[in-house]
């Protein structure tokens, strides 16, 4: 199969292109911006375009097919060539289900938890010996790709995201994937550019949930009142699996799951984090893995990349960073770490970086979300908002709205820096949180100064 990549750079595509390359599939791609580590991964497979740009010249009628990634638009000389030799067209998650048609697909959708719940689910298969496809939008420990494609894996798991597909078909991804086996770990409204309400938002896991086949099973957190709503409404034909936070307990600052047989010490800590564990163990449990061997992986499993992940501690401290943007996330994941550490001060930094996050219809649901840190900080970037074509805010517009009277707000992240620099780290936990990047804050060299490591 000769199979070309418009957007080849992109987070998703190119994991999807070393994935195929590996299945023995003839991969070309261009991109008009390749950045780390895509870069790196694409030339280590032997990928990476040799120039930057779009070149209708290697478009085609000995290709199978063609991939659009997310930032392709509409005019891409690429594209349109692709359309006048009448070549198959295909978006990043319609070739996925293609690949899987003739497997069980299981798919993990929620609002946070997917990828936690996804890599949980790898980890317990890995352990268990089980042969599986996957898509998952985070880097693993014991896994060197995002997307594995095969001839004989009976599975294919995918991490069920509810943005869109491309910039030219503007439904969500996780309708297209038509599960044998589904999970919505909760709902709490996000991507307010594309969907405009919360009512609007949660229609598209009602379309999610009709979807899964005939016969197969919806695995839901039966603590989220929405999630219940919707699995309510399911054919009933479909099996529905509630699941709710699982018996454990928290010592000497290890959380440790209660299984009736077994007490199991836990790399990972949180609320959210036990009921992604229980989510986890109903879908592996659906494909065929027995409680006992679940229990046996999961004790091992320490987390996704940026999901709480420890980037430093000493004897008094830790520093964590996380993913968590949206209300839900960053209230839930501050919440995980001042239970974890009781008596140690939290200090909670979140960068505004999404179009969401940073639209001023949208920050008055960030009110009293950060009230159990002991410091609050925010930051954002003036220049987010203008690539985002979003209106400036003011320091005092995000006070208000956290409903935070001492919280702290920053613009500049050299300051942002120095500030977190000057604080008293003494039985202190630092929390860095966002989808961004602080514009560059190095968070090793942060982790380092904090902890008074010289080497992480």
């Amino acid at each position: 199969m000769n199979v070309h990549f418009i957007a080849i750079g992109g987070a998703a595509m190119h994991n999807l292109a070393i994935a195929l390359h590996r299945k023995g599939y003839q991969i070309t791609g261009s991109d008009d911006e390749i950045f780390d580590p895509a870069r790196s991964r694409l030339k280590a497979s032997g990928l990476l375009p040799d120039d930057t740009g779009w070149f209708p010249e290697k478009i085609h009628a000995g290709i199978d097919a063609i991939i659009l990634g997310m930032h392709a638009r509409g005019d891409n000389p690429e594209l349109m060539k692709a359309r006048e030799l009448g070549l198959k067209i295909f978006s990043y998650p319609e070739y996925l289900y293609e690949q899987s048609k003739d497997k069980i697909r299981v798919v993990i959708g929620g609002s946070h938890g997917k990828t936690t719940i996804t890599a949980m689910i790898l980890h317990v298969l890995k352990h268990a010996g089980i042969d599986t496809d996957f898509m998952v939008g985070a880097q693993l420990d014991g896994f060197d790709v995002m997307v594995r494609l095969s001839e004989d894996a009976p599975f294919m798991v995918f991490e069920g995201d509810e943005y869109l597909t491309s910039a030219l078909d503007r439904r969500p991804k996780f309708h297209l994937y038509k599960p044998d086996i589904a999970l919505i770990s909760g709902i709490a409204w996000d991507h307010v550019n594309v969907f405009p309400t919360f009512d609007n938002y949660v229609e598209q896991f009602r379309i999610f949930a009709s979807q899964i086949m005939p016969g197969g099973k919806l695995i839901y957190c039966a603590e989220d009142q929405t999630v219940a709503a919707v699995a309510s409404g399911v054919d009933t034909g479909i099996k529905s699996l509630p699941y709710n936070i699982p018996e454990y307990f928290i010592k000497d600052g290890i959380s440790i799951l209660n299984t009736g047989n077994n007490e199991i010490p836990l790399k990972i800590f949180g609320h959210h984090n036990m009921l992604n564990l229980e989510g986890a163990r109903l879908v592996c449990e659906a494909m065929g893995v027995e409680s006992n061997i679940f229990y046996n992986a999961i004790g091992s499993f320490a987390g996704a990349s940026k999901r709480l992940e420890r980037i430093g501690n000493n004897n008094t401290c830790s520093v964590f960073k996380d993913f968590a943007h949206s209300p839900s996330k960053l209230k839930a994941t501050i919440q995980a770490v001042k239970d974890q550490f009781p008596e140690r001060k939290l200090i909670a930094c979140m960068e505004l970086h999404t179009y969401s996050s940073l639209s001023s219809g949208f920050l008055e649901e960030y009110g009293s979300c950060m009230d159990r840190a002991d410091i609050a900080i925010v930051y954002y970037s003036r220049h987010a908002l203008q690539i985002k074509q979003l209106p400036d805010l003011s320091p005092d517009d995000i006070s208000k709205a956290f409903k935070k009277d001492d919280i702290q707000v920053f613009n500049d992240s050299e300051k942002l820096a120095l500030y977190l620099f000057s604080l008293n780290t003494d039985h202190t936990n630092l929390l860095m949180m966002s989808s961004g990047n602080f514009d560059g804050i190095d968070l090793k060299q942060l982790s380092q100064r904090f902890t008074g490591a010289k080497d992480e």
